[in-house]
């Protein structure tokens, strides 16, 4: 069986360079426009061309206020950037960069209010629209989660499988469901897609921190991935958690002192970087089959820029996946060190 060469990528904010947006954050009596966040997204695929970054997940505010109900005059916005869009994914394909887009939390198809739900409907249509005037294939897609459990997963679950039913067809044809880290676990998306036939995302950190069903991870994985169509590359998303000791000030209402408290990590929390060794050995564990890795690490593209040199230096055979040389390693440790300084703290805690 041959494996392709997988695609490492991150979302939305460039840390490696402070002039570059994601999208127009301009408050709506500013009159912001898709055109301007294009025209950021088309700076940031030179920034990805530049350091071979072949996958990138745009902003779910691409388009502002293009759904808001108490705003209409934004609603046309994405017809009306048609011609910039189609020049977006033109030159998307010309770099073969894989683009795709993660709806807010606030889009909940399995909230037992019909309003929000049809607000949520909404949404989607608008970002799957947008990657349809970009022309792009099926691998564009929208990523959500399940949403809330109302009490009952397996009612909520259900609810998720009827509005499936009612979605738009391009909604369906680009919408792909991950399993998260405190209501729905692997087990519970693999049951909606038996349902739905929806395809579906495998969160590595999530799979870790809900899995009441003792699922075994290459087993659930492999699972995960058949719900992709045959020819489709699967993506994944991977993170570390947070292992930091953080320190708190509390102030002693009586005394009026304050203390310091040493607060534990919360492990569903994503970590700066990646943990190269975690990374390899879950990659060992899924030799053979075919997808691309979404970091969600919260140092962006600088943990994207900082893996790759770790993996030639620690994990050649995984390095080789992503299509990384020994020749390389000189050039990408001198992309890293542009944008991170390391300092030697030497050996010892």
């Amino acid at each position: 069986m041959t494996t392709r060469i997988s695609r490492l990528g991150f979302p939305v904010k460039v840390m490696a360079r402070d002039d570059l947006k994601s999208n127009d954050t301009r408050r709506h009596a500013s009159a912001p426009h898709l055109k301007v966040s294009l025209g950021y997204v088309d700076q940031i695929l030179d920034h990805l061309d530049r350091h071979d970054i072949r996958m990138y997940r745009m902003s779910s505010d691409l388009a502002p206020y293009a759904t808001h109900p108490d705003l209409p005059a934004f609603h046309g916005m994405v017809k009306e950037s048609a011609d910039e869009l189609r020049a977006i994914g033109d030159k998307a394909k010309r770099l073969d960069i894989r683009l795709s887009f993660h709806p807010s939390q606030f889009v909940v198809l399995n909230s037992p209010d019909p309003a929000l739900v049809q607000k949520s409907i909404a949404d989607l249509v608008s970002q799957a629209e947008m990657l349809d005037l970009m022309e792009l294939g099926p691998e564009a897609v929208m990523v959500i989660h399940v949403g809330g459990t109302y009490g009952d997963v397996p009612t909520s679950r259900a609810r998720w499988a009827e509005t499936w039913k009612i979605l738009p067809e391009p909604v369906r044809r680009r919408l792909v469901l991950e399993h998260d880290d405190l209501r729905f676990s692997a087990a519970d998306v693999l049951w909606i897609h038996a349902e739905t036939g929806v395809r579906l995302i495998f969160d590595y950190q999530h799979f870790w921190c809900l899995n009441p069903e003792r699922a075994d991870l290459r087993q659930t994985l492999e699972a995960v991935l058949a719900s992709w169509p045959s020819g489709q590359q699967p993506k994944i998303h991977f993170s570390s958690p947070r292992t930091e000791l953080r320190e708190q000030i509390r102030l002693d209402k009586t005394t009026r002192k304050k203390t310091v408290r040493h607060v534990a990590p919360v492990f569903t929390g994503h970590a700066d970087f990646v943990n190269p060794f975690e990374f390899a050995t879950f990659m060992r564990v899924a030799e053979g089959l075919d997808f691309d890795v979404m970091l969600e690490a919260k140092a962006k593209d600088l943990a994207l820029l900082r893996l790759r040199p770790d993996l030639l230096r620690y994990a050649p055979d995984v390095a080789a996946r992503f299509g990384l040389e020994p020749s390389e390693e000189a050039a990408l440790e001198a992309q890293e060190d542009e944008v991170l300084d390391e300092v030697d703290e030497g050996a010892g805690a």
